[in-house]
C-alpha cells in the first residue's frame, strides 16, 4: 500500500492541511495550522505505535496523557515517543505550526532497532512491555541533516513501488538521525540555558532559511536577531550541530538541487542566483556534497 492522502481541518479560529503518505505498516503526516486566535486542539487516537515527532515551525505547548507530562516547545525539535494510543491537547503560541511526523507499527520499529544502540535498546525494552515512554527528556533540535531529509520527502517525485521504497529508506534515516541525536542533546553542559535566547536561535535558523539567496553576515544576523557574534555562533552550533557558515551552504545546496530537478535554469545561473562567485565553484560545492556534478541530477537534460 503506498498512496498519498490531503484533507484539511477547519475550526472557527484555525486552518489545518495534512498530507498523509503510507508505506505498508509506516505512516508520515505532515501538517501546517494557521491560527487566528489560540485555539486548543484535542486530538487522540486508539493506535498502537511509535511516533517520531518533528516540530518544524512554531511554539506551542502540549499534554500527553499517557506519558502524564506536558511539555512547552520551541519551533525546530524532535524526538521519539510511544503508547498504545494516545489523548493530546495542544495550545498553539504562534500564528503558523508546522510539525511532520511518522508511525512505525511496534512490530516493525523493534524489527528496525533490535540491534541500536544501549539507550534505544532500552527505549525498546519499554516499548515490548507496552510502557508509554520518550527516548530522550531533552527535545532534539532538527538540524541540518533532519531538516534536508524531511524536505526530500515533501518534494518526492517518484511513484510506485519507486516512491514506496524512497519513503521506507527515508522513514528510515529520519528514524537513525533521531536516535543518534540522543548523543548530543543528553549532554550536561548547556550553553543556551534560558528560553528567549533560545528562541533568537531559531529566528536564526529561519532567517538564514529566508534569505538563501541574499544571506545575511553574522553581524548583520546577530543585530538582527539581538545577540553578540559569540553567543550566536556557540549557540547554533550547541542547537543544530554545525556552524552557520556550514548551515547555509548546505541549505543553499539543497535548493540548488531543488532547482536542478524544478526548473528549466542551467547550473550557472543557479549559481549566480544563489551567491557563487563563479559556476566552478558551485560545481565544486555540489560535488563535494552530493558526489555527483549539477547537470547529471536533472530528470530530463
Amino acid at each position: 500500500m503506498n498512496h498519498d492522502k490531503q484533507h484539511q481541518l477547519v475550526t472557527a479560529f484555525s486552518v489545518t492541511d495534512i498530507t498523509d503518505w503510507f508505506c505498508d505498516d509506516i505512516r508520515l503526516t505532515h501538517t501546517v495550522s494557521r491560527y487566528t486566535k489560540p485555539d486548543k486542539i484535542r486530538a487522540s487516537n486508539d493506535t498502537d505505535v511509535v511516533r517520531l515527532h518533528f516540530g518544524m515551525k512554531g511554539d506551542y505547548a502540549f499534554s500527553y496523557k499517557q506519558l502524564d507530562r506536558s511539555f512547552d516547545l520551541i519551533g525546530g525539535h524532535h524526538n521519539i515517543m510511544y503508547s498504545n494510543g494516545f489523548e493530546i491537547e495542544i495550545t498553539p503560541k504562534a500564528t503558523e505550526i508546522e510539525t511532520f511526523g511518522i508511525q512505525f507499527s511496534k512490530k516493525q520499529f523493534l524489527e528496525f532497532t533490535e540491534k541500536g544502540n544501549e539507550h534505544l535498546q532500552r527505549f525498546c525494552e519499554a516499548v515490548l512491555s507496552g510502557k508509554s515512554v520518550l527516548l530522550s527528556e531533552n527535545w532534539g533540535p532538527i538540524d541540518a541533516g533532519i531538516q534536508q531529509v524531511i524536505v526530500q520527502i515533501l518534494n518526492c517525485r517518484f511513484s510506485g513501488q519507486l516512491k514506496k521504497l524512497f519513503l521506507l529508506s527515508k522513514s528510515i534515516e529520519l528514524l537513525v538521525l533521531s536516535a543518534e541525536a540522543y548523543n548530543y542533546t543528553a549532554k550536561k553542559d548547556i550553553f543556551i540555558k534560558n528560553k528567549t535566547d533560545k528562541e533568537k536561535i531559531i529566528a536564526v535558523r529561519d532567517l538564514i532559511n529566508d534569505r538563501l539567496t541574499n544571506p545575511p553576515g553574522l553581524s548583520e544576523i546577530a543585530q538582527l536577531v539581538g545577540l553578540n557574534e559569540y553567543k550566536l555562533k556557540r549557540g547554533f552550533k550547541e542547537t543544530f550541530n554545525s556552524t552557520v557558515f556550514d548551515y547555509l551552504t548546505g541549505q543553499r545546496l539543497q535548493l540548488a538541487n531543488q532547482y536542478l530537478q524544478d526548473t528549466q535554469k542551467t547550473s550557472a545561473e543557479i549559481a549566480y542566483e544563489l551567491g557563487y562567485s563563479t559556476p566552478q565553484h558551485f560545481n565544486n560545492a555540489f560535488k563535494k556534497k552530493f558526489g555527483v556534478t549539477p547537470n547529471s541530477v536533472r530528470i530530463n537534460p
